[in-house]
């Protein structure tokens, strides 16, 4: 079997070196797939319309932030099946497996499967949970078919999408219907994707508008611990949405959608007990469902001038031990663009977001809670000089129910150089407001150190002591916000339509950073055995600076052959005050590589099939039993016909399997790994 494996890798590096190398032998035309960016040239593509970074279209090489658009043909060609392995293409990015079914994912440190300084939207819709101000990755899901592109901000993105879009905001935005019509059907199997199906259909809805719906189910196998068994990590979801846009007047534009899902997936947790074992592994099924409901309504007042009403509704449910509960949100957002002067442009807005929330398998004072975010935007771009120089000044302010009224502004400068050449720089104020968790946890118990342990990370104890250690963990209603001050700059250029460079640069400071203090011990009989318990503090002791360096460029060497590259450089440094027994956060500094490199090759082959590869290569992590590792992907795909197109995709091709993040919550589990798999698919279309 090692044998085998062997052979398997060297053959793989050899495939990777020919494709890489000598993929310039022969001169092929390139055969087009489908309307979409694949057409595009590389300066063409640097002119795609973004709305992310100033919530108003603007071209993708003159928006002033660290931006980066992960299109729907990147997607197709990457062979990816899930929006979490679609983000690893961004530069400046942390994306890591933890196993079958969860992600730690962040922007320029900080990373965790809580990570908490990351805003995610969907078509503009939040989808952040207030209860550990995170993400659960494992539900933000939809037909990956109707992406057609996810728009990812590096750095605050605060003053106008608010709170908790400290070190980035990540948008993931589908196609219109009328961009979807007709019938699409897809399926596939494999070593790990056991099997995956999914069907949409879209039409015209009368004379003014379209609509489509779709449905989508999966069936994900478990991945395997370091001594190669079996986890309980195994993952099965159905999903369901539709979507229409009506069109009444070339003024007036009215979009309707929503999707409902239903899933289980496998969790293997280590939940402590004050008597021998002192911890006993549970393998379970957290079953999760949800649904939500979206309306926009545009009106163009003029080329110049327009106003957007967005209102949504969104349920939630989990089964799960440490963070299951339900949760209710209404959200309602207006905005209105305007020119004021000539040289001027104001975008402002309103919004109000009501979430109820009940949780389960947590200790909080009060299992039900009700809170109300109102917030305000207002946004000045100003042209200084015709053409080449703009100013962009702006600010959110907010008002929550945990630190009251929070002010970010930002203030971003573009110069075009010249045509081709771009330098744009900002300084921005952030905050993370304290999730629901930090704020009202009584006492939540993290873990029993049995007796005789080695005691020598808690100064408090003796090294050594013969009754067992209860840890848990104690939240603070006078919590402040994390506060994040971001200076930043950046260059883009494109050359002879051959070459295109995007450069990223960055200085983090923090403060009031959460820390977890040590909290003096106490002795208890009961329940249990005799214990010692151990209370931790959440507090704001701790600040720090990170810096950075993110590249991404595109070569075109040959019309058939694109080559695209991503390199990112972070260095976290945190300090904690003098009077603070924190001895686990500086950890965080840990938790994110240093260094990422992903090199992409697409080519378009005869007769409609492509060939395309995806080496990555990520640092270690310190902090954690996580070495580096290189990994690639190889698709190999064909277009027979306009109606049908098949693929064959490897993933993690160069090793049998590696870990890539350590669980959180269960730490004495040891990591789950990442196996080489295979899949096949077809998608057919009519």
């Amino acid at each position: 079997m090692c044998r085998r494996s062997e052979y398997f890798k060297r053959y793989t590096l050899l495939a990777a070196i020919f494709l890489f190398a000598f993929g310039s032998v022969g001169v092929y035309a390139s055969v087009p797939t489908e309307e979409d960016f694949t057409d595009l040239s590389l300066e063409e593509l640097m002119e795609i319309e973004i709305t992310s970074v100033a919530k108003k279209s603007q071209k993708l090489f003159e928006a002033p932030a660290a931006v980066f658009v992960v299109t729907a043909e990147d997607i197709r060609r990457s062979g990816v099946t899930s929006i979490p392995e679609a983000l690893r293409m961004v530069p400046g990015l942390q994306v890591a497996r933890i196993d079958s079914n969860k992600w730690a994912i962040t922007s320029r440190g900080f990373n965790g499967r809580f990570a908490n300084k990351l805003l995610v939207l969907i078509d503009g819709r939040s989808v952040y949970t207030p209860l550990f101000s995170g993400v659960f990755w494992n539900v933000q899901d939809t037909f990956m078919e109707d992406i057609d592109r996810i728009e990812v901000i590096r750095g605050p993105g605060a003053s106008v999408w608010g709170a908790n879009a400290v070190n980035g905001v990540i948008n993931i935005i589908t196609k219109e219907a009328r961009g979807t019509q007709g019938t699409l059907v897809s399926g596939g199997i494999g070593t790990e994707e056991h099997g995956f199906v999914g069907a949409r259909h879209g039409n015209e809805l009368g004379s003014d508008g379209h609509w489509r719906i779709y449905a989508k189910y999966f069936n994900r196998d478990h991945f395997v611990d370091s001594s190669g068994e079996d986890g309980a990590d195994d993952w099965r979801s159905f999903r369901a949405g539709f979507r229409a846009d009506i069109e009444p007047s070339h003024r007036h534009t009215l979009t309707l959608q929503g999707d409902i899902y239903d899933g289980a997936m496998g969790e293997r947790s280590l939940p402590p007990m004050l008597v021998p074992p002192f911890a006993e592994i549970v393998d379970a099924d957290v079953e999760v469902f949800g649904g939500h409901l979206l309306s926009r309504w545009t009106h163009d007042f003029s080329e110049a001038s327009d106003m957007t009403l967005q209102l949504y509704y969104e349920r939630t449910e989990r089964e799960q031990v440490t963070t299951g509960g339900a949760r209710h949100t209404v959200d309602a957002e207006f905005q209105h663009r305007f020119r004021l002067l000539k040289a001027q442009e104001i975008i402002w807005g309103l919004g109000y977001r009501f979430s109820q929330e009940k949780a389960k398998g947590i200790e909080l004072l009060d299992d039900s809670r009700e809170d109300h975010l109102f917030s305000a935007f207002v946004q000045d771009e100003t042209t200084l000089v015709p053409d080449r120089l703009y100013l962009t000044l702006g600010s959110k302010f907010e008002h929550n129910d945990y630190t009251g009224f929070e002010i970010q502004p930002s203030g971003r400068l573009l110069w075009i150089l010249q045509e081709g050449h771009t330098l744009w720089t900002s300084v921005a104020r952030a905050v993370r407001t304290p999730s629901r968790i930090e704020h009202d946890v009584v006492f939540n118990e993290i873990a029993v150190v049995p007796p005789g342990s080695d005691f020598t990370a808690l100064p408090s104890l003796p090294s050594s002591l013969p009754f067992p250690v209860q840890i848990g963990m104690i939240g603070n209603n006078d919590l402040r916000s994390e506060e994040l001050l971001a200076c930043e700059g950046g260059y883009r250029f494109s050359l002879w339509n051959r070459l295109t460079l995007d450069l990223a640069v960055f200085y983090n400071v923090y403060d009031n950073l959460r820390s977890t203090e040590i909290g003096d011990p106490s002795f208890a009989f009961s329940p249990g055995l005799p214990h010692i318990v151990v209370p931790i503090l959440l507090d704001n002791k701790m600040d720090g600076e990170t810096y950075g360096v993110e590249l991404a460029t595109e070569l075109k060497p040959l019309p058939w052959w694109s080559l695209m590259a991503a390199y990112t450089f972070l260095q976290i440094q945190l300090h904690v005050d003098e009077d603070s027994t924190d001895v686990t956060s500086e950890s965080a500094e840990g938790d994110s590589p240093h260094h990422q490199l992903s090199i992409r090759s697409s080519m378009d082959l005869p007769r409609g099939f492509a060939l395309d590869a995806w080496v990555r290569y990520v640092d270690r992590l310190p902090s954690q039993d996580v070495s580096s590792y290189i990994t690639m992907d190889i698709r190999i795909g064909g277009r027979p016909f306009d109606w049908l197109e098949f693929s064959i995709v490897g993933q993690n091709l160069i090793e049998d399997r590696h870990a890539e993040f350590e669980p959180e919550l269960s730490f004495p589990i040891s990591a789950y790994e990442v196996q080489r798999s295979v899949y096949g698919k077809v998608t057919w279309s009519f």
